[in-house]
């Protein structure tokens, strides 16, 4: 869910990014209660570009790619490819593990 500092930093950055990007939307994919503490007021109502899609399993910045594509099936990272495999989003950012998002990329 967002590297080494998460949603504390993630969710920032993603109202910096919709404040600056007029016309784009993103959805935010990891665990919806912490998403939603990030944001000011507490949750999405205020936000109309901006949705969370929620994800149960995190993947640890020091987790082998390898374990996390195996064994991480509804990881945000996971979520994430999968969205834009099926069309519903049209590119994936993290700032989590580089590796097992490459690893789950390639697979998905």
């Amino acid at each position: 869910m967002g590297g080494d500092h998460g949603p504390k930093v993630t969710v920032p950055a993603a109202l910096a990014f919709l404040g600056a990007h007029p016309h784009d939307r993103l959805i935010l994919v990891g665990q919806q209660a912490a998403i939603e503490a990030a944001l000011p007021g507490g949750g999405t109502a205020r936000h109309e570009r901006l949705s969370v899609h929620h994800a149960t399993e995190v993947v640890a910045m020091d987790e082998p790619p390898r374990q996390a594509l195996r064994n991480k099936k509804d990881s945000s990272m996971r979520v994430a490819a999968n969205l834009v495999k099926s069309g519903a989003a049209d590119a994936c950012v993290s700032a989590g593990n580089t590796g097992a998002l490459m690893a789950i990329s390639r697979f998905v």
